[in-house]
């Protein structure tokens, strides 16, 4: 079976990852992968680090020019985001290819845009979504939708650079509380900066590493942070290529979004052995129910640091907590057992 992977996004996200880890397992299993990328993007640059076979266009126009010379090559078109979606959807009529959709966002669909939206939807031919609050909008417009989580995979540790970085930031004899998120607005970084000043307030046994790219909030996060004194206590690191090893040093990951269709931080989270505070948005309490973690109101800053204060006090609480969470994320988000999901979905309808 041939298989295109298309996600054009630039940086290196939760998507991304995911085009990657699903490309490798299907090449691992006999499957014939090609991934269309953003050429000289990180997926474009670690797809070829992987030895996968991978083309590179500059955006959808380039999209649109690789679908018409191939139109005829591929039997499953996946495509990972909405904006190759929209390309690909209008040329469905030419591929003699399935077309499967993964929708990794929990966005609300304007009313403006649900004719369009819903035209461009009902041409796919398989829609999967990461959670059930992603899939709620395409069902609420009469959509079959399959839920196929994201997956996480166990990276080993490196020792060298975990020492290093816990140096560098000065870590030792403290407590380390940090999330992973872009400066957007609904990532909502202005409350995780408030929930820190709050537990400043009650103990300063610890220090709270902001890793993540910029965004639009930035500016403000970085005026907040100033204005509340918690300049030697929040720390904006940026991104890290090698996050895994960075999970490692945490105690207690935060995660205070307005919209997350499922949240796959936190799944490292859970991996590592990080307990989790995060807010009630899209599909976030799918991962932290059963006690997996400490969920709080969206924007309720005073809470979050309560939970924080709560898990590093209890020492009993925070270790069944991650125990709990470490055995179920091992068992339901596994490479292996997503890409099973998929290759049924690709499957549907072929000759036996």
């Amino acid at each position: 079976m041939q298989i295109l992977m298309v996600n054009l996004e630039r940086g290196w996200r939760g998507g991304e990852r995911q085009t990657l880890l699903t490309a490798i397992e299907l090449q691992q299993r006999g499957y014939h992968v090609t991934v269309l990328a953003r050429k000289g993007e990180a997926l474009f640059k670690r797809a070829a680090q992987a030895s996968l076979r991978v083309k590179g266009v500059g955006g959808n126009g380039g999209l649109f020019f690789f679908l018409l010379c191939h139109r005829k090559a591929f039997d499953v078109v996946h495509v990972q985001t909405a904006g190759a979606l929209t390309v690909v959807a209008a040329m469905k009529s030419w591929l003699q290819a399935r077309l499967v959709y993964t929708r990794r966002t929990s966005f609300e669909v304007k009313a403006a845009k649900a004719a369009r939206t819903l035209a461009k939807w009902k041409r796919v031919d398989t829609f999967v979504a990461i959670s059930h609050a992603a899939a709620q909008a395409p069902v609420a417009m009469g959509l079959t939708v399959s839920i196929i989580p994201s997956a996480v995979e166990f990276v080993p540790p490196d020792p060298d650079q975990i020492i290093a970085f816990s140096e560098e930031q000065h870590l030792a004899g403290k407590f380390v509380i940090a999330t992973c998120a872009a400066f957007t607005a609904e990532k909502d970084p202005l409350t995780c900066i408030r929930a820190v000043h709050a537990l400043w307030q009650q103990r300063q046994d610890f220090v709270f590493l902001h890793f993540g790219a910029g965004g639009s909030e930035l500016a403000a996060a970085q005026q907040l942070i100033q204005d509340l004194g918690l300049g030697q206590v929040y720390k904006i690191v940026g991104f890290k290529r090698d996050i895994e090893n960075m999970y490692r040093l945490m105690h207690v990951f935060v995660l205070t979004s307005k919209q997350e269709a499922l949240g796959s931080s936190i799944l490292d989270a859970f991996l590592y052995e990080a307990a989790v505070v995060a807010t009630r948005a899209g599909g976030i309490p799918e991962l932290l129910d059963d006690g997996r973690g400490i969920l709080c109101d969206v924007g309720d800053a005073d809470a979050i640091a309560t939970a924080c204060d709560q898990l590093l006090e209890n020492e009993s609480q925070c270790r069944d907590m991650v125990a709990k969470a470490e055995a179920w994320v091992v068992e339901q988000h596994a490479i292996p057992l997503m890409v099973d999901r998929y290759c049924e979905l690709y499957n549907q309808g072929r000759q036996p």
